[in-house]
């Protein structure tokens, strides 16, 4: 005879469900009187600006959004269709939220000042990360930081020309198979994934560490014909090994997946300077700088190679600057092939 009372065969989800805004709610708490409440309300704003994203991201060959937009952003390159439409959301979001005095996006050649705005927040994004893969289905992203405004009546561009250790937050939103919004508040690093069916973003990752070393390295090779000695140098050792245990290759050409899987896993990002791109590609203000303040966050470290990124100070808000980072010990030994190479007796 069955027992009536018999605890059911399935396991039952969670009922303490924590969601952004509450996680955001109780960082604020923490602060006690310090806290004014605008950030939390800017991102509580960055997140309903993610879920916009996301569900156009999902059915953006079902409402014609893929394919070029015909035109192109201020580096030159071809912007698509869902870089210009999430740009707009983006500024129109930050800019309702009454919080941003100052604005700077990737699609956009000059900064954003909003007129009259008492907002206390600059904030600096990449709408749309990865968006030539968005046609083969491959995960994109937003990439964002945000810096507190100086003291003055309305926001100026010297608001961002700022090192990017001067920021209060940094994150970045990934649409694929699942969306996730990964947050820093300079309080660690903390991953949430949205939940459709409940339209919010719930804590899945919390206080996410990066390994102290790991077995994966994301360089983009096909470049490699044009990389200095040191970045070479590293890549051979890491191949070919005295363990004969080389690590893996694993490059989407998103940095936003590329970045997650290496907070996640641990392992090596790198896209550095070269012979044919001197500074680099990736932009500072947008990509390098809330990727970097992330991955320190999380224990890990990010550097130019000669260079912390963090102290890095912009001079204009499109620089760029070359950009390696992940678990401490990787790092750790990219520089040394970077010191062999600033003695005295080597150039490149």
């Amino acid at each position: 005879m069955s027992d009536s009372h018999a605890a059911p065969d399935f396991e039952a989800p969670p009922t303490d469900l924590i969601t952004l805004t509450r996680h955001i709610l109780a960082q604020q708490q923490k602060l006690g009187a310090q806290a004014s409440g605008d950030l939390t309300m800017l991102l509580v704003g960055i997140q309903v600006t993610s879920k916009y994203i996301a569900s156009n991201v999902r059915k953006a060959r079902l409402i014609n959004l893929v394919g070029l937009a015909g035109a192109s952003n201020v580096q030159g390159e071809d912007q698509k269709k869902l870089d210009v439409l999430s740009n707009d959301i983006m500024v129109n979001a930050l800019r309702a939220s009454g919080k941003v005095s100052v604005m700077v996006s990737e699609e956009i050649d000059d900064p954003i000042l909003v007129k009259g705005s008492k907002g206390t927040y600059a904030i600096v994004f990449d709408p749309l990360d990865g968006s030539s893969n968005i046609d083969a289905g491959v995960n994109v992203g937003t990439i964002f930081g945000v810096y507190r405004v100086a003291d003055h009546k309305e926001g100026s561009v010297e608001d961002v020309l700022r090192p990017g250790k001067e920021m209060v937050a940094a994150g970045y939103t990934m649409y694929g198979s699942s969306c996730n919004l990964v947050l820093t508040t300079g309080q660690g690093v903390d991953g949430f994934t949205l939940d459709e069916s409940l339209g919010e973003f719930i804590l899945t990752h919390p206080d996410i560490r990066i390994p102290e070393r790991g077995k994966i390295y994301s360089f983009n090779e096909g470049n490699s014909l044009h990389f200095h000695p040191p970045t070479l140098e590293y890549l051979q050792s890491i191949k070919y090994p005295a363990n004969n245990k080389p690590y893996s290759a694993r490059y989407i050409g998103s940095m936003v997946a590329d970045v997650h899987r290496t907070l996640l896993y641990g392992g090596i990002f790198g896209y550095p300077d070269d012979k044919k791109s001197k500074d680099g590609k990736l932009r500072m203000l947008y990509e390098a700088f809330p990727m970097a303040f992330l991955t320190e966050q999380a224990g890990g470290l990010a550097t130019t190679g000669t260079q912390r990124i963090l102290d890095v100070v912009p001079k204009n808000i499109h620089g760029r600057c070359p950009v390696f980072l992940g678990s401490k010990n990787d790092v750790e030994d990219l520089q040394k092939f970077y010191a062999k190479w600033e003695s005295p007796d080597k150039k490149w």
